[in-house]
């Protein structure tokens, strides 16, 4: 009897038992949704110009594919193996940060520096290490904080795990890339949040990053067209049109969306082409113009169910390396969501942030999956 009883108690801890499958339902509906809304805003451009118009769809769900198999093989190991190799995985996301400010091996688009591109032409593959710099960042803050030996920070701990943000903030932002800046600061903040830091140390650290900022925009690291978008957001109507292009064309799109949309492929703002760069970061003008404040509120339900289901691994979790991991990328997905949101509807300036699962980029799709695969890890292995 004790046998029997002792082997249906392994068996109910074996990992595979414990899998979220709420969280793989909602990330497979975001990612549907995405293909679905990336057709609408590609297929009449791809039309004109007398190629595929399923071309982008279909490039996304390959991407898609990879990124899924990517989740599977972050969720089968024990994601306490990356404690033991978060110093080699940091380690390669800052070369390969550097990497991508070789003239002859990283690319360049619109005075940015940010891909290594594979092949040439439409069909090229371009890799943005930036990316994939968020999964190494959260690992590495996480496999620090998880050692410390006091339940508060101290300062020489708050230095410390600063300093190892700083490096890849410093790499991202020179390329220029404010908008995954701001994904690695949030992230950093988040976890030194659960980590229990000090009010008044978090606050010394908004200061310091403030007067950065000024220094930054002094000493010219941010890019004219950058100011221009900053400016667009603070002051609007002394802001030349041409200036406000994209976010006036953003707002119209949503704004027309009315309260159930226009209908699937036939919004005017989409069919158009008038929202500059819709299929990547204003996609979520698609989705408020064709199903209007319904189909916008649908999606940001799936978003808040996607942070509810990680900030819950973050709680369940077994050991705080664990919790740090689930908390790190739950602030990726918060911040990336929030921004990118909120330029199109005019609440948050201009960056160049892509929505989780639903925007074109085959990058930010792998990070976004690998981020699920994570979070399935910790879920599965809480009671291991």
């Amino acid at each position: 009897m004790d046998l029997v009883a002792g082997r249906v108690y392994a068996d109910e801890r074996r990992p595979i038992r414990h899998i979220d499958g709420f969280l793989l339902l909602v990330t497979t509906i975001l990612l549907l949704l995405g293909f679905i809304l990336i057709y609408s805003a590609t297929n009449q451009t791809l039309r004109l110009d007398r190629l595929d118009p399923f071309a982008r769809v279909n490039r996304q769900m390959v991407t898609a594919v990879i990124g899924m198999v990517l989740l599977l093989f972050m969720a089968t190991f024990d994601y306490r193996f990356l404690k033991v190799y978060a110093g080699f995985i940091f380690v390669g996301v800052l070369l390969s940060l550097v990497l991508v400010h070789v003239p002859f091996l990283g690319s360049s688009e619109a005075g940015a520096q940010r891909w290594f591109e594979f092949a040439g032409g439409a069909g090229g593959l371009q890799i943005t290490p930036s990316e994939f710099a968020k999964i190494g960042l959260i690992v590495m803050l996480a496999a620090s904080l998880s050692e410390l030996k006091r339940d508060t920070p101290t300062v020489q701990d708050l230095i410390r795990i600063c300093g190892i943000a700083l490096v890849p903030l410093m790499l991202v932002f020179i390329q220029p890339d404010i908008g995954t800046s701001i994904v690695f600061v949030a992230i950093a903040g988040g976890m030194l949040l659960v980590a229990g830091v000090r009010g008044r140390h978090l606050g010394a650290l908004l200061a310091i990053s403030l007067v950065m900022i000024a220094a930054a925009f002094q000493l010219g690291v941010v890019k004219e067209y950058q100011l221009d978008r900053l400016r667009a957001f603070i002051d609007r109507e002394n802001t030349p049109a041409d200036v406000r292009y994209n976010l006036d064309q953003a707002e119209i799109a949503v704004g027309s969306g009315g309260l159930f949309g226009q209908g699937y492929l036939h919004g005017r703002q989409t069919t158009l082409d008038y929202v500059p760069e819709q299929h990547t970061d204003f996609i979520f003008t698609v989705a408020g113009e064709e199903f209007g404040f319904v189909g916008a509120v649908f999606v940001l339900t799936l978003f808040a169910l996607l942070l509810w289901r990680s900030i819950r691994i973050a709680f369940l979790s077994k050991d705080p390396f664990g919790t740090y991991l689930a908390t790190g990328v739950a602030v990726m997905f918060a911040v990336q969501m929030f921004v990118n949101i909120g330029m199109v509807i005019g609440i948050m300036p201009i960056t160049g942030i892509p929505l989780p699962f639903l925007s074109y980029g085959g990058s930010s799709m792998l990070v976004s999956c690998m981020g699920v695969g994570i979070l399935l890890n910790v879920h599965m292995r809480r009671f291991k």
